[in-house]
C-alpha cells in the first residue's frame, strides 16, 4: 500500500509491488492481456549511473570498492525488490540473470543500464503471463475443506521451475486472498471483481514504470548492497524527501493512498485548502483531476500515485479541480480548490500538559508531554541564510518555554514514532537538556573520529526528564536518547531497545557531480550515502544494539521485525573510546531499579497491559509459523484468536497516519505514573547542570 500527501510529503519509497486499478463500480472488470515493454534509458540516466558507481567507493564508510561481490548482492536485491514472494519469475529467469551476476558493477560504471531494463522487461512479460492464470483461478471454484498449507516464508521457496508449478503457487495465493476478503465481509462476485482489479491494476502500473524509476531501482540495489541506508533518490523521490524535511509545500493538504486500485483520501490536513473547503472527506475517492477553472478533467484510472500527486500539487493561489466520488453516497461531484502553502503541522513537535498523581499539598503533578515525530529542518532556507528557518530545536525550545510558564513538574519527550532526520538538529535539541558537552561522536571511513557537542551554555529544561522510545525510534532520536542516558540526565522508557541505526548519511546532489556547479541546471536526483558511524558519549555505538530502555513497557512493536538487525547488509556494532564529559546526578542504578519495580507492579495489575502481554505471545507464535492454513475452518479459527499481520499493519499505519498525535491511553498513563514516581524520588535534589 502506498500513501502520499497531496500538498504533502511522500511517505516511504516507491513500492515496486503495489499499484492498483482505479474502478468506480463493482461491475465485472473485463479480462485484458497487454503486451508492453519499457522504453530505452536516456543519456541522463546513463550519466547518473556512472556518477553513482564512481562516488560510492569514495564516500562510503566501509571503503568497499564496487566489485563482483557487491554486484552479486545487488542482483539479489534487485530481483527480491521486484518479486519478493517468488510468484512471477521462473527459476530459469533467475539462472539467466545470475550469468551476469558479477557484472552489474561493470554495467553501472559504464553507464550501461541494458541489463536492468532486460530484467524489468522480463518481469513485465511474466506479469502478462500470470494475468492469464490469475483470471482463470479467480473464476474457479475452490475447495476450502481440503487441509492444505501455503508457505508464507519466501526463503523456504525456490522460484517455480515450470508453468504448472507457477500455476499451483498462484492457486494457493488466490485461494488465500479469497479467505482474507471473506474475513473482511467480501464474498462471491464482489470478491472476484476485487481480485481482478487488484492484479490487473498491478500490471497496468508496472507498465507505467519509466526509465527514471528503473534507473533508481537498479542503482539503489547496488547502493543498498553496501548497507540498507545508502540509496539513490530519483528526481521525484528527492523532491519528496526535501518536502518531508522542510515540513511545507504547496497543494491542497490531503493524504492519499491507493487501495485495490482506488485512489482514496486517507487524511485531511487541518487548516489546509481541502479542510477549509469542507466538502471533501476521508475515504472519498479521486476520479479525475483538472487544472484551472476550465482545464480538461483527466481520468486518473490506472495512473501511478506519484503522477496523481504531481497533478494535484502546484503553486499556491492556482486552482485545481477534483472529481470526487463520496464514500458515503457513491455520488460523484467536481470541486474547485485553490492551492495553498501547507504547513505539515502533524509532523512537527506537538505538546500537551497532563495531570497525574498527587503532591503532598493535595494538588496533582503537572507533566508536559512533547511528541517529536522527526528531527526536521528547512535545509534550503538554511542554505539561503534565512534566520528563522523551520527547526526542531526552535520548536522544542518554544514548547519548553511554554511548559515553564505553566509550571510543569516534569517533561516527557516522546520519540516512539521518530525515525530520525537532521543530525545537527539532534545535537542542538539534546543541548536543550544538558549544559554543554559532547552529544555524539562520529567516525568516518579513515577511522578518525570527531566529537559533536552542545556548545551553548545553559539549558531550556533542567528538571526531571523522561524519554519514551520504541523500536521505531531510529538514528537521530537514538543520538538524543543515548546522550540523555549517558549523562544520567533522564529516564529512558519504552521498548527493550530502539531501532539500532547507528550510521550517518550525507545527501549529495548528483547534478553537482555531473556539472561541478553549486547550482546544477536541473534536478538529477541525489545520492544518500552512509559516510560515518555515530557513537554515544560513552563510546558505544547504537548500531544494531540500539539504546536500551531503563524501564521496559509491554508493546507489540518491541517484537516486530523492524529493527536494524532485521535488515540485509546492516553494518556491525562496535565501540570507541569514551568522550570527556561530566555526568549529572539525575539517574542512578538504584533509582532505576526502584522505579522499575514500582512500574512492574502497576503493569502486573493492569488489565490493558495484560491484554497486551497475551497479544504479544500470540503474535510471536504466529510470526514463528512459516505456513498458513487454506482450510476455511482452520483459517478462521486461527484468525479469531489473533491476526499478527493486522497488528503489523495497524501499528505501522498508526506511525504514519498520526505521527504527532498525543493520546492519553493506558500506555501514556503508565509513562506519567513513572514520571511522577521519578519526580518524587528526586525529592528536591540538584537540577541538571554539570
Amino acid at each position: 500500500m502506498r500513501r502520499t500527501e497531496l500538498g504533502s510529503r511522500a511517505v516511504g519509497r516507491r513500492s515496486m509491488t503495489t499499484g492498483l486499478l482505479l474502478s468506480l463500480s463493482l461491475a465485472c472488470v473485463p479480462f485484458v492481456v497487454w503486451s508492453f515493454e519499457l522504453g530505452e534509458p536516456t543519456f541522463q540516466d546513463r550519466q547518473i549511473s556512472k556518477a553513482i558507481a564512481s562516488r560510492m567507493p569514495l564516500y562510503h564508510l566501509s571503503n568497499r570498492v564496487m566489485d563482483d561481490e557487491i554486484s552479486r548482492e545487488g542482483l539479489h536485491l534487485l530481483i527480491k525488490g521486484l518479486d519478493p514472494q517468488k510468484l512471477y519469475f521462473y527459476k530459469s529467469d533467475i539462472e539467466e540473470f545470475e550469468q551476469s551476476g558479477d557484472r552489474l558493477d561493470d554495467f553501472a560504471k559504464a553507464g550501461d543500464l541494458s541489463f536492468a531494463f532486460t530484467v524489468f522487461n522480463r518481469f513485465l512479460t511474466r506479469i502478462e503471463e500470470r494475468l492469464v492464470t490469475i483470471n482463470e483461478l479467480v473464476d474457479m471454484q475452490h475447495d476450502y475443506t481440503v487441509r492444505e498449507e501455503m508457505v508464507t516464508d519466501p526463503d523456504l521457496l525456490d522460484y517455480p521451475a515450470s508453468p504448472e508449478e507457477a500455476r499451483d503457487r498462484w492457486r494457493q495465493r488466490i485461494k488465500y486472498s479469497f479467505l482474507l476478503l471473506k474475513a473482511e465481509g467480501t464474498e462471491g462476485a464482489e470478491a472476484q471483481d476485487k481480485l481482478r482489479r487488484r492484479y490487473t491494476s498491478f500490471a497496468r502500473r508496472m507498465e507505467q514504470f519509466d526509465a527514471e524509476e528503473v534507473t533508481e531501482m537498479f542503482l539503489t540495489a547496488l547502493t543498498t548492497a553496501y548497507d540498507p541506508h545508502s540509496t539513490y533518490f530519483s528526481k521525484t523521490t528527492y523532491e519528496n524527501f526535501l518536502i518531508q524535511m522542510r515540513l511545507n509545500l504547496e497543494g491542497i493538504g490531503a493524504s492519499l493512498q491507493s487501495e485495490d486500485g482506488v485512489t482514496v483520501i486517507k487524511r485531511i490536513v487541518p487548516g489546509g485548502a481541502a479542510d477549509k473547503l469542507g466538502l471533501i472527506h476521508v475515504e472519498d475517492k479521486i476520479v479525475s483531476v483538472g487544472q484551472g477553472e476550465t482545464g480538461e478533467m483527466i481520468d486518473v484510472a490506472d495512473m501511478k500515485l506519484d503522477d496523481v500527486v504531481a497533478m494535484i500539487r502546484g503553486p499556491a493561489g492556482t486552482v485545481v479541480r477534483l472529481g470526487i466520488m463520496h464514500d458515503a453516497s457513491n455520488e460523484m461531484k467536481t470541486y474547485s480548490i485553490v492551492r495553498e502553502r501547507i504547513e505539515l503541522r502533524d509532523s512537527e513537535a506537538q505538546s500537551d500538559v497532563f495531570e497525574a498523581g498527587t503532591k503532598p499539598d493535595g494538588t496533582p503533578y503537572r507533566v508536559g508531554v512533547i511528541n517529536l515525530p522527526s528531527f526536521y529542518a528547512d535545509m534550503e532556507a538554511a542554505r539561503r541564510g534565512v534566520e528563522e528557518y523551520k527547526s526542531t530545536t526552535r520548536d522544542v525550545a518554544r514548547l519548553l518555554g511554554e511548559f515553564r510558564e505553566q509550571n510543569v513538574d516534569a517533561v516527557v519527550l516522546d520519540l516512539r514514532t521518530n525515525g530520525g532526520g537532521s543530525l545537527p538538529e539532534a545535537v542542538d535539541c539534546t543541548g536543550l537538556f544538558i549544559d554543554q558537552g559532547p552529544v555524539v561522536q562520529v567516525k568516518d571511513s579513515t577511522g578518525s573520529s570527531e566529537v559533536l557537542s552542545d556548545d551553548h551554555p545553559g539549558v531550556a529544561w533542567d528538571g526531571p526528564l523522561v524519554v519514551v522510545t520504541s523500536k521505531f525510534s531510529a538514528s537521530a532520536s537514538e543520538i538524543l536518547a543515548g546522550a540523555i542516558q549517558d549523562y544520567n540526565r533522564g529516564l529512558i522508557v519504552g521498548d527493550t531497545a530502539t531501532h539500532g541505526k547507528g550510521t550517518v548519511q550525507s545527501l549529495m546532489d548528483v547534478g553537482r557531480f555531473l556539472f561541478r556547479l553549486a547550482q546544477p541546471p536541473d534536478n538529477y536526483g541525489a545520492l544518500k550515502v552512509t559516510m560515518q558511524q555515530f557513537y554515544r558519549p560513552s563510546g558505544d555505538s547504537t548500531q544494531q544494539r540500539g539504546v536500551l530502555a531503563d524501564i521496559v513497557l509491554p508493546a507489540i512493536s518491541d517484537h516486530m521485525p523492524v529493527g536494524e538487525s532485521d535488515l540485509e547488509h546492516a553494518l556491525e556494532f562496535d565501540k570507541i573510546a569514551e568522550a570527556d564529559f561530566d555526568r549529572v546526578n539525575m539517574v542512578s542504578a538504584d533509582l532505576v531499579a526502584q522505579l522499575r519495580e514500582q512500574s512492574t507492579a502497576r503493569v502486573g495489575q493492569s488489565e490493558d497491559f495484560q491484554d497486551v502481554e497475551t497479544d504479544i505471545e500470540r503474535y510471536r507464535e504466529q510470526k514463528a509459523r512459516k505456513t498458513v492454513s487454506l482450510n476455511e475452518e482452520e483459517f478462521f479459527a486461527r484468525r479469531a484468536e489473533f491476526d499478527a499481520d493486522k497488528e503489523d499493519e495497524e501499528t505501522i499505519q498508526e506511525q504514519v497516519n498520526n505521527p504527532g498525535a498525543i493520546k492519553r491511553d493506558f500506555y501514556l498513563d503508565e509513562v506519567l505514573a513513572i514520571t511522577v514516581d521519578y519526580v518524587q524520588s528526586l525529592s528536591g535534589q540538584p537540577i541538571a547542570r554539570n
